[in-house]
């Protein structure tokens, strides 16, 4: 596939209530979009970095600064979707603007070719079950308005952001008020030591489907000593950037459960790989979010309908974060989401409110 030229296009997207999680807060997402123009089809792609280098190192002016100096420049003349990977894979690091990149490719490939990525992919299902995450908020009354709300509206599991000091009591108070049978979990972003093992082993008591994240993203080895001193099953999310990850942790017992983020570990392909290894080894998995706008969700929710993804995923309804999408929301029903089935990402960003949401486009030829 040959690729005329890529836009680089900047998107601000307020969100509908501040989002806290332990390493800060979002009130509005900064959002790098990637269309990869072909003479026989244009594709999107979605950059999930952040404005700060606080979920990992990378931000999204650097990512649209790699993308231009050197991703972009390291693609062949026609290139598809695996080529994207074996041409940027020199490149080190910077694994949420190759997937935006290579997201792009592969859904022109896609509409080129007239196939949806749940086809492509390998999905086992037409819709998706739909959790919700709900960030930390300034008191316990308040976190439990949240969740009724979210319950109320259909989510079928619950996952509570936690750091020290908002911990024990904001899940007993959840299971208290809503009772055993909701599905829920918990998720630190890396926030704990080891030595707060004994304060998350108190959350051992409340049933919880798993811990997500509670010690640093770059230390497989505590994770799998804090594994032996839980009950709860621990969950890696910020850990794991590569199937070699997965495997590495899988192989020290660090968890049980991986949660795979798509933008995080450089993109679809690789995840599909994580899916495969994990359900070879007997390790269940769940799609992540990262507030994406539409069309990442579309992706996100053609993944989460392979047959390994045994969990409820983040893939929650447009409204959850915005007023209003730039594609046709994605909106809950039954606590289930459609699989998009139309080719490539199966929907197409609304020109009028893209276009009002723009806050900067460049044009690149290749």
């Amino acid at each position: 596939m040959k690729i005329s030229g890529v836009e680089l296009r900047r998107i601000a997207m307020p969100l509908v209530a501040p989002f806290r999680t332990s390493f800060g807060t979002e009130t509005a997402r900064d959002v790098l979009l990637v269309k990869v123009v072909t003479p026989d089809a244009e594709g999107w792609g979605e950059c999930v970095a952040m404005s700060e280098p606080l979920y990992s190192s990378e931000f999204v002016d650097g990512a649209a600064e790699v993308i231009k100096r050197f991703l972009l420049p390291s693609l062949p003349s026609e290139v598809d979707a695996y080529g994207v990977g074996r041409a940027l894979e020199p490149i080190k690091g910077h694994r949420m603007a190759k997937a935006a990149v290579e997201t792009a490719v592969l859904d022109a490939q896609l509409r080129a070719a007239g196939e949806s990525f749940g086809q492509f992919l390998g999905a086992a299902r037409d819709r998706v079950p739909c959790g919700v995450s709900v960030g930390i908020m300034d008191s316990i009354p308040e976190l439990l308005e949240a969740v009724e709300g979210f319950l109320d509206e259909g989510y079928v599991r619950i996952k509570l952001k936690i750091e020290p000091g908002w911990d024990v009591a904001p899940v007993r108070a959840v299971r208290e008020r809503f009772g055993d049978d909701v599905l829920l979990q918990v998720d630190a972003n890396a926030a704990y030591t080891l030595v707060d093992a004994p304060q998350l082993a108190k959350l051992d008591e409340f049933g919880l489907l798993l811990i997500e994240q509670p010690l640093a993203n770059d230390d497989l080895v505590q994770h799998a000593q804090l594994a032996k001193l839980l009950r709860t099953p621990i969950c890696l999310d910020e850990s794991i950037e590569s199937a070699e990850h997965a495997a590495a942790a899988i192989s020290l017992g660090s968890c049980s459960i991986i949660n795979i983020k798509p933008g995080r570990i450089g993109g679809y392909l690789e995840a599909r790989r994580i899916h495969d290894l994990c359900r070879a080894h007997g390790v269940a998995v769940w799609c992540g979010g990262m507030l994406e706008t539409g069309l990442g969700r579309a992706a996100n929710v053609a993944l989460a309908a392979l047959p390994g993804f045994t969990l409820p995923g983040d893939t929650s309804g447009s409204r959850r974060y915005y007023a209003t999408d730039i594609t046709e929301p994605f909106e809950l029903e039954d606590g289930h989401l459609t699989v998009p089935a139309g080719p490539g990402l199966g929907v197409e960003p609304i020109k009028e409110i893209l276009d009002e949401v723009t806050t900067s486009v460049e044009w690149i030829a290749l």
